[in-house]
């Protein structure tokens, strides 16, 4: 990346005495709850900000009040460690983040479809949960400087365990509930999701080439309340034409509102549900395989263009293998 073009980021390089333990550890949490990630053992970065400052200010005002040194510099990295290096570092922490929020919300989903005899109580330990997993959430979004590709499947999960705790029906989407969408309607139109694309926005992608208009255009978008303009469809983002129902992930949602039947599209939805929801609902073997190869792709490519042209690669010879297992 040149340099006119890097980012400015906050460091924070300290050291801190090997005793007492408790110091250590306090300032580990400390940097993770601020949002910080660890580019070398002591070395900590935030990309820079007021906030960011102050933050790191006062982290370092720990660090030498129990008897440690350190340092927070402005610096932009212009040799070796990239700034794309250090946003999907930042990504990935928000992810694992985001995957236990998803896999509590899925739990909590399954408990309140479980039938449980006391209505009363389930309902009230239910909410509390679902309070607490609220905080827990935005506390990770406060902290999800780059907008990590989980965050939205984590906020619908929300969404929909929020209304069904309430007695209302799923919130998601239901202005656009309509069987068997003409696909040829859909023909010329230019598709627009989500920047920094993971599974399902380029699965959603494949399907529309390979079903709906080969020649389809798609548009990247960083806000996720983009409003869109004459021609445009919206997927896999808040309030899209096409977005997630309910446990259905926007792939699912798709291939049930186009009304298809295919067998080898049925098994890849069961993987890209998995990947993309990590309830391992469907648990199938191809599903770690398809996820690790797409987790290199983000990683090795930032540029969202190749990222879909190259992720429908993948989904391509994966619907090929589950086509010839069908056959066989």
């Amino acid at each position: 990346m040149a340099a006119h073009k890097s980012k400015k980021w906050l460091v924070l390089i300290h050291q801190i005495p090997p005793k007492p333990n408790a110091l250590r550890v306090k300032i580990w949490r400390r940097l993770q709850q601020v949002g910080a990630v660890a580019i070398k053992q002591s070395v900590y970065v935030m990309p820079f900000s007021e906030q960011a400052h102050e933050d790191l200010s006062w982290t370092l005002k720990e660090i030498v009040d129990g008897g440690g040194n350190g340092s927070v510099s402005e610096v932009r990295f212009v040799e070796g460690l990239t700034d794309d290096q250090i946003i999907s570092l930042f990504q990935d922490a928000r992810k694992s983040d985001y995957e236990k929020i998803i896999r509590d919300a899925n739990l909590l989903l399954a408990n309140r479809s479980s039938g449980a005899a006391d209505r009363q109580t389930t309902a009230a330990k239910a909410s509390a949960r679902m309070a607490k997993l609220r905080r827990r959430f935005d506390h990770i979004v406060a902290i999800d400087f780059f907008k990590s590709p989980e965050r939205l499947t984590a906020e619908l999960l929300i969404k929909d365990l929020a209304a069904r705790l309430s007695g209302d029906r799923p919130v998601f989407n239901q202005a656009h509930e309509m069987p068997n969408d003409a696909i040829d309607q859909l023909k010329g139109k230019l598709w627009v999701t989500r920047k920094n694309l993971f599974v399902d926005r380029i699965a959603c992608g494949w399907l529309i080439r390979r079903f709906v208009d080969e020649k389809a255009g798609f548009k990247y978008v960083a806000n996720d309340t983009y409003k869109p303009q004459s021609g445009e469809i919206r997927f896999d983002m808040f309030e899209g034409d096409y977005t997630h129902e309910g446990d259905q992930c926007t792939f699912e949602v798709m291939i049930r509102r186009f009304g298809m039947q295919d067998q080898a599209l049925a098994a890849l939805a069961e993987v890209i549900h998995d990947i993309d929801l990590k309830d391992g609902k469907y648990n199938r073997s191809e599903t770690h395989g398809l996820n690790a190869l797409l987790t290199g792709l983000t990683v090795s490519q930032p540029d969202d263009d190749q990222r879909m042209r190259q992720g429908m690669q993948l989904i391509d010879n994966l619907y090929a293998y589950l086509q010839g297992q069908r056959r066989g």
